[in-house]
């Protein structure tokens, strides 16, 4: 990541809305900004496949489910946040699991670059279908998304929430039911 770049950008960002970058608040600003670009696009430089390469086996071949995973990624329309909750649920298939934890830096690591909240839903349901072949998998994002909340239509609160569902998931409506039904515990 180029944080020379970033400062320079936001320096002139500064500018071009009126602002002096010298103003003493603003004196450490392009540094703060790079910085924190940084943190939030992290994922452009991870492989979140890696968090599937330890796989144990157990046999259990029951619903996995890890619900409420709070992330945050940043809209590539806007480039302001959208802040929520993912719940990742697969079968495993011969007994085949991954950690708990892992899901969680899978969400993470897709999660922390330029997004769209579909892509993401989308991008982490396909990787475990690949890296794990489990009998399915269904992902749910919900979260407000800062350009629909602080700009444009101005609805704080208000909630997207999208979902990716495979395998037996799909085929499976009872499967499905019961995931929806432990998430809204």
């Amino acid at each position: 990541m180029d944080k020379e770049k970033i400062q320079s950008a936001v320096r002139q960002i500064l500018e071009a809305i009126g602002e002096d970058p010298d103003r003493q608040g603003l004196l450490d600003t392009p540094k703060r900004v790079a910085n924190m670009y940084e943190e939030v696009f992290s994922g452009l430089s991870k492989n979140p496949a890696v968090h599937c390469e330890t796989v144990f086996e157990e046999q259990h071949e029951e619903m996995v489910l890890v619900k409420d995973i709070q992330f945050s990624s940043m809209c590539e329309h806007h480039l302001v946040p959208f802040i929520g909750v993912a719940h990742v649920a697969y079968i495993p298939k011969n007994g085949r699991v991954i950690g708990l934890s892992k899901m969680a830096r899978i969400v993470d690591d897709i999660s922390k670059r330029p997004q769209l909240q579909e892509r993401i839903t989308k991008s982490v349901a396909d990787l475990l279908m690949e890296e794990l072949d489990p009998v399915g998998v269904m992902v749910i994002l919900e979260a407000e998304h800062m350009c629909m909340s602080i700009r444009g239509v101005k609805k704080q609160g208000s909630k997207t929430v999208t979902s990716a569902v495979r395998g037996s998931f799909r085929e499976n409506s009872k499967s499905r039911n019961e995931v929806l039904a432990l998430i809204s515990k």
